[in-house]
């Protein structure tokens, strides 16, 4: 007896693993989850496709369907080779990730990692229910076990850490560890430190919008513009009475710009000025020098009667008479 099989894409479905969903789509753009989408539904299918017909189908440029590709190659998601697209098993690739081979331990080493990962796990466990909807994909448990040796953050830190990124709008990896890399620059290490930290952080973005308003840039400032505000605020401890000293100075050059004001308060720094009187009798001090260095040398021999005056007799002025 024969049966022939009936398949209609109108009855098939594409499988998207979860694996994808949480860990790999949060760092993609929109038309990179598309192109992805189209390759499973291709490779399902086992069909062939050109880049000017995968443009065609999602209508999109050529060159962006070029882009995207690499996006995702360059997460690990496939691999593009010059005869065609190789999607990558990736739960397969979570479990390599997850396995770890196990070394030996003292009984006072292991009694200190238990309690340690005890409390590491309450928190983990925070993270997931909280920020995950208790569906957190087991890479991220590895990562932040990592994060904790790797900054040595209190518990109550790392918590704090992923509640920022979650304001943000920046749970992602990537923003995570930029942000942990930064609390560790600042020495961060427990919530007494995060708390000292967050009062200079609020100082720091009342300056920035400070700024903002008295350029009127009529945007935010850039990654490299807030660097500069961070190291004023921070680590020169300068408030925004001083910061706008700088600020007037931009009034009389074309094109002023924030490295002009670096080079403007890292000189008052340099020079140990704390406060804004310190700092304006230093800026007249120094006009003073160079209004004194410009001014015009005065001559020492007289201009008046400098010279030998020509002596006539009267013939002479007799003879220029006639004459004319």
């Amino acid at each position: 007896m024969f049966f022939e099989s009936y398949k209609s894409i109108l009855y098939s479905d594409t499988q998207v693993p979860d694996i994808f969903i949480t860990e790999y789509m949060p760092l993609l753009d929109c038309n990179s989850v598309k192109v992805y989408l189209y390759c499973l539904f291709l490779s399902k299918h086992g069909k062939n496709a050109s880049i000017e017909e995968f443009a065609k189908s999602l209508g999109l440029d050529i060159a962006k369907v070029k882009e995207c590709i690499l996006q995702l190659e360059s997460h690990g998601v496939l691999t593009w080779k010059e005869d065609g697209l190789v999607l990558h098993d990736l739960k397969e690739k979570e479990i390599k990730k997850l396995y770890r081979l196990k070394t030996t331990s003292t009984p006072e080493e292991a009694t200190a990692n238990c309690e340690k990962n005890k409390r590491r796990s309450e928190i983990i466990h925070t993270i997931n229910n909280t920020f995950f909807q208790g569906v957190m994909s087991p890479s991220w448990y590895t990562d932040i076990d990592a994060w904790f040796d790797r900054y040595k953050f209190d518990e109550d830190v790392m918590l704090s850490l992923f509640q920022y990124c979650f304001d943000q709008k920046g749970l992602v990896k990537p923003y995570i560890e930029k942000v942990a890399e930064n609390w560790k620059s600042r020495n961060i290490r427990n919530s007494f430190d995060l708390d000292n930290y967050s009062i200079e952080y609020k100082k720091f973005k009342d300056v920035r919008g400070k700024i903002v308003r008295k350029l009127k840039l009529n945007r935010n400032l850039t990654e490299y513009e807030e660097e500069y505000v961070t190291k004023w605020v921070m680590d020169y401890g300068y408030n925004f009475d001083v910061i706008e000293l700088a600020l007037k100075k931009t009034t009389s050059k074309t094109n002023p710009n924030f490295n002009y004001l670096d080079s403007v308060i890292t000189d008052w720094y340099n020079n140990n000025l704390k406060t804004k009187e310190a700092i304006l009798e230093y800026e007249a001090a120094r006009k003073k020098k160079n209004s004194v260095k410009k001014a015009p040398e005065i001559s020492s021999v007289p201009q008046k009667d400098n010279y030998d005056q020509r002596k006539y007799d009267d013939d002479y002025l007799n003879s220029l008479y006639e004459n004319a």
